[in-house]
């Protein structure tokens, strides 16, 4: 999970001016608006599961069940003195044998994480996938959220306005990043949320996934 680290210079306002646009072209650079919701992801290792009978058992022949979350959307809410994000998300599963009816139950988590290292709060749920007999594939749906308080995604003022200050040719600073000053990029960082999803794996199970 520490390994997943959204992208912050895409999100930081480079510029603002009246009834500018996102995308804009402008004298002294692009505009980027910079949202107050959550990144949406799923970290690595964690979007497939697979299942193995006997359980200790790691050959191919003995895989049981293997699922994957896919399709994962996202709405957000920053309206309120809250940021209240939701996510649905698709696991789609297939079996070995199709003899039976079967149900499987998997758990998944939803992790909300400050500056890509701080867990804010984690939740775990679970979805069940039913086979029919003769079935070999089964689908079903799952939904995960989170809340950041407002005041913890907004940037200091004079954070803020050494980032979107204007700059001119000629300025000595003029081509300086503003994330070269390391005040500016902990405070961004600081100021970064993301909303991962994943399946809540056992060590065994991260290690297959991440060895395969």
């Amino acid at each position: 999970m520490s390994r997943f680290k959204a992208s912050v210079a895409a999100l930081i306002p480079l510029a603002l001016a009246a009834c500018s646009t996102e995308g804009q072209l402008t004298a002294t650079g692009v505009i980027v608006n910079r949202s107050a919701c959550p990144a949406v992801a799923i970290p690595a290792a964690t979007g497939d599961v697979t299942l193995f009978n006997p359980p200790g058992s790691r050959d191919a022949a003995a895989i049981d069940v293997v699922a994957e979350i896919t399709n994962v959307r996202a709405t957000c809410d920053e309206t309120g003195p809250n940021i209240v994000s939701n996510v649905t998300f698709d696991v789609l599963a297939q079996r070995r044998d199709s003899r039976g009816a079967r149900d499987v139950v998997l758990p998944y988590f939803a992790v909300a994480m400050q500056g890509g290292t701080n867990v804010v709060s984690k939740s775990v749920g679970r979805v069940g996938l039913h086979f029919d007999d003769g079935q070999l594939r089964a689908s079903t749906r799952g939904s995960a959220g989170g809340t950041v308080s407002r005041s913890a995604v907004t940037l200091p003022e004079d954070v803020r306005q050494q980032i979107t200050r204007e700059r001119k040719p000629g300025d000595a600073d003029a081509a300086i990043d503003p994330l070269a000053d390391p005040k500016v990029r902990e405070a961004v960082r600081a100021a970064s949320f993301e909303l991962l999803v994943g399946f809540q794996l056992t060590q065994e199970q991260l290690a297959y996934n991440a060895t395969r």
